[in-house]
């Protein structure tokens, strides 16, 4: 399954603490694919370090970029489908070159998606998530 996995989403996993860190140990373990772009990466850093001042944030992305299952993509075409937060673009576009199964997501701006037929790009909120992964 390969995901794009939203800032709000990423914040809340990786934590050790954090309830939601097995979805981040599942894409340590590569169990899960990954999709990112260089815009989304450097969302992730910001936001990290903006959060997690005594977290290594640095080698922890550089990890992550480093993973065979972590794809990066370089999307040719802003397709602009988030009106109410373009920023939330760039998760979309990358979800688009990928073809990714799913944005996870718990940002509302994204529910616009589901009135969208072309392209189509799927969300699911990171507690579905957990639920699918722990599906057999």
């Amino acid at each position: 399954m390969l995901v794009v996995i939203d800032t709000n989403v990423l914040i809340a996993i990786v934590p050790s603490k954090s309830r939601y860190h097995s979805v981040y140990q599942a894409i340590q373990q590569k169990k899960i694919l990954m999709a990112i772009t260089s815009e989304i990466l450097l969302e992730y850093e910001e936001q990290l370090k903006l959060r997690y001042k005594n977290y290594s944030v640095d080698e922890e992305l550089e990890g992550l970029v480093n993973s065979r299952n972590v794809f990066l993509y370089s999307p040719d075409f802003n397709w602009n489908l988030i009106a109410a937060d373009p920023e939330d673009n760039k998760f979309v576009d990358c979800a688009v070159a990928a073809n990714a199964d799913f944005i996870v997501t718990n940002d509302a701006h994204f529910n616009i998606l589901k009135t969208i037929s072309f392209p189509k790009v799927n969300t699911i909120s990171l507690q579905e998530f957990i639920s699918l992964l722990q599906t057999p």
